[in-house]
């Protein structure tokens, strides 16, 4: 049976870079640099205001075909994740399809996940080589929270970032993914919402956790989502080890969400383990939701901290409530020594 395995990756960020200085020097009131002690975050990569998530997933995927010689015609899955896409209908991974001259015999499918959506995206990966119905999947994650984010939002400008990585899942003869388990709970919606732009009536809509006035489309309340997080995570990977029979010291990296250094260090202090194990690597770009794992996994690569035998934990977190993890061995590293990104 064949099984998924996390393929080559290739990241694509908008050329505008906002640092912390230049919000300083347009807000002189912002105390950058005591937000920047919290988040860990110095810069980050805007969308031009024409460019969609859409594009930078585009640009991701040309990237990759290009630097690793695939051939479009050989993908029969493209999935996207994305919680900005071009259109409520149609699908953009359709739009994708076309645009990338994938054949018209290959699924397309979008899928509206934020911080979790990397981790889902394997999973339904995995399902579609397992049942044979995939040979290559393109897992695409894009996007473009500054359109949702206000220009004087000090909380969340300094925080998001846009991008989009592609990952090409390809066929294993062994499992390099395995044990996944996920989580959600919807009456934390109102911890991070976007309550305009879709059917629900505005009079209607679920009311923002705590505020009833804040500057952006994008409302966060981030005290809640720590909170949440530190209870619920180290809970999902107890779950998860323990579900496989192992233990913390089977666990070679704990790969997390990139969402803020303080609530990745908290979670650090909460399971006990050292920053090597459990890295925090979004300084120079910030909180790009679904893709932060996906980076973080091609940034761990680029530095050769990867073997073949080393067993990781991928996990996911955040809007919706949603939460995600599963192990994982690099196996494609493994076979393609050659082929590490320089």
């Amino acid at each position: 049976m064949p099984h998924a395995q996390i393929g080559p990756i290739a990241v694509h960020l908008p050329p505008r870079v906002e640092d912390n200085d230049s919000l300083q020097e347009q807000f002189p009131n912002w105390d950058l640099k005591l937000i920047a002690e919290k988040t860990g975050i110095q810069q980050r990569h805007i969308a031009a205001p024409e460019v969609t998530a859409a594009d930078l997933a585009y640009n991701a995927a040309v990237d990759l075909f290009e630097r690793e010689s695939i051939d479009p015609a050989t993908i029969d899955f493209v999935l996207l994740c994305t919680q900005t896409p071009d259109y409520p209908l149609p699908t953009t991974a359709c739009l994708l399809q076309d645009r990338l001259g994938l054949p018209t015999h290959c699924g397309a499918v979008d899928f509206n996940l934020g911080c979790s959506g990397y981790v889902y995206g394997l999973a339904m990966a995995d399902g579609l080589f397992q049942s044979g119905l995939a040979k290559r999947v393109l897992l695409l994650t894009a996007e473009t929270y500054s359109k949702y984010i206000d220009a004087d939002d000090r909380s969340l400008r300094t925080i998001f970032g846009d991008a989009a990585a592609a990952t090409l899942l390809t066929a294993g003869d062994k499992p390099s993914l395995w044990g996944f388990q996920f989580g959600s709970d919807g009456s934390g919606a109102d911890m991070l919402i976007v309550g305009d732009g879709g059917a629900r009536p505005a009079e209607a809509a679920i009311p923002p956790r705590h505020r009833k006035r804040w500057k952006s489309r994008l409302y966060m309340d981030g005290p809640s989502l720590i909170g949440f997080t530190v209870e619920a995570i180290p809970r999902l990977v107890d779950e998860i080890l323990a579900a496989n029979s192992l233990s913390d010291s089977d666990v070679h990296r704990y790969l997390m969400h990139q969402a803020t250094w303080k609530m990745l260090d908290q979670l650090r202090q909460r399971m006990d383990v050292s920053q090597e194990r459990l890295p925090i690597d979004l300084a120079d770009i910030g909180n790009t939701v679904s893709c932060t794992l996906p980076i973080l996994i091609d940034r761990i690569r680029r530095r050769g901290e990867l073997s073949a035998e080393d067993t990781n934990m991928l996990v996911g977190f955040g809007v919706g409530l949603s939460w995600a993890g599963c192990l994982w061995q690099d196996h494609w590293i493994g076979d393609h020594p050659q082929t590490r990104p320089a």
